[in-house]
């Protein structure tokens, strides 16, 4: 019988965040991949604290900010690599009005370190009305960002690569097959459906698509633009346009009518021809209050979940995996927001 502390079921934000937390504390863990190409891995990796729809900010912004930087400095002194891209993301705006609302909320205390007030004229895209920059926006390398992961992970005999199976778990003895633990993570995303002791929770699947696309014409390399969706440049000369947001349809095959969406929008600020080399989806786990659900099962209290990131998935599984850890190692409560009891506590007796 191997003993570890934990066992970590996920390969996306949530289970590598926290397996960074078990690293970074000297834990033994083993944390379980199926191998299949999950929503995190796909996603676009932007940062961002701005709601850019709105040009507002969200709960913990500043705070998710500062901590997803001072983790990926400690993740590269383990991996070699920083996986940070300073690429900040420029809004273009579609009508004077939004770039007068943007000036007129970059002067407000919460977004001041945000919104920069000066607009710039972008090259090699329409922006008529010109595009305001996100300070302290950026983007995650994801490619590098798992694979530099997945490898140390592997290295260290951290992971083994298959899949979870519920029924080889023995709650009695915390142990699944051969493996005895102290806590079982479940970090499944939309896969906690199938869970049985999670699958309740309220996580609703947001399918998203987004296009790799060879363009015509040079556009600025340095930056991310916003508009509709996000464009900026991948690997092999390819850039990345994303992504969609679907709660309808469903299931597991490219949607037609997105990919005409994403082409639609990249041709209303990119006036130039472009090929279409690649096409992916995947599916979010969003909430209703569009927060995390995080908690530990009603009986069996070494089994928790740690889920419902949503767009959020690097900044929200970046810093709630250490309020996660906190909570298991030192009994830190669990921010109302967040916890698992804001959606158990209404299903009790009264």
């Amino acid at each position: 019988m191997k003993n570890v502390d934990y066992i970590i079921v996920g390969d996306g934000y949530a289970g590598l965040f926290f397996a960074h937390q078990l690293i970074k504390e000297n834990k033994s863990f083993i944390l379980f991949s199926e191998g299949k190409t999950s929503a995190s891995q796909i996603s676009a990796g932007i940062i961002n604290p701005v709601v850019l729809k709105k040009f507002t900010t969200f709960w913990l912004a500043q705070d998710q900010i500062h901590f997803l930087k001072d983790t990926l400095k400690e993740i590269e002194t383990y991996t070699g690599e920083n996986y940070l891209i300073e690429a900040p993301i420029h809004r273009i705006f579609h009508d004077e009005n939004e770039r007068n609302l943007w000036l007129k909320k970059s002067g407000k205390e919460e977004l001041t370190h945000f919104l920069d007030p000066k607009f710039d004229d972008l090259k090699g895209v329409k922006n008529e009305y010109l595009s305001g920059k996100v300070n302290q926006s950026a983007r995650l390398n994801v490619k590098g960002f798992f694979g530099g992961l997945f490898a140390f992970l592997e290295n260290n005999n951290f992971l083994i690569k298959e899949r979870f199976n519920y029924t080889d778990i023995r709650i009695d003895e915390s142990s699944y097959r051969d493996i005895h633990f102290k806590n079982l993570i479940f970090c499944e995303g939309m896969g906690v459906k199938e869970n049985p002791y999670f699958s309740e929770i309220p996580v609703m699947a947001n399918k998203g698509h987004h296009i790799k696309v060879q363009i015509s014409q040079t556009i600025p390399l340095n930056i991310t633009i916003k508009k509709k969706h996000f464009l900026f440049p991948t690997e092999n000369g390819l850039y990345f346009y994303g992504g969609t947001y679907d709660r309808e349809q469903l299931h597991h095959q490219i949607d037609s009518s997105a990919v005409e969406q994403l082409k639609k929008g990249l041709s209303e600020f990119y006036p130039y021809p472009f090929d279409i080399h690649e096409v992916n989806f995947g599916f979010r786990p969003t909430v209703k209050d569009r927060r995390p659900i995080i908690g530990s099962h009603t009986e069996c209290k070494n089994l928790f979940v740690f889920n419902g990131l949503g767009a959020r998935g690097i900044l929200n599984g970046c810093y709630f995996a250490k309020s996660l850890y906190d909570f298991i190692e030192t009994g830190i409560p669990l921010p109302e927001e967040i916890s698992l009891s804001r959606f158990t506590q209404k299903n009790e007796p009264q």
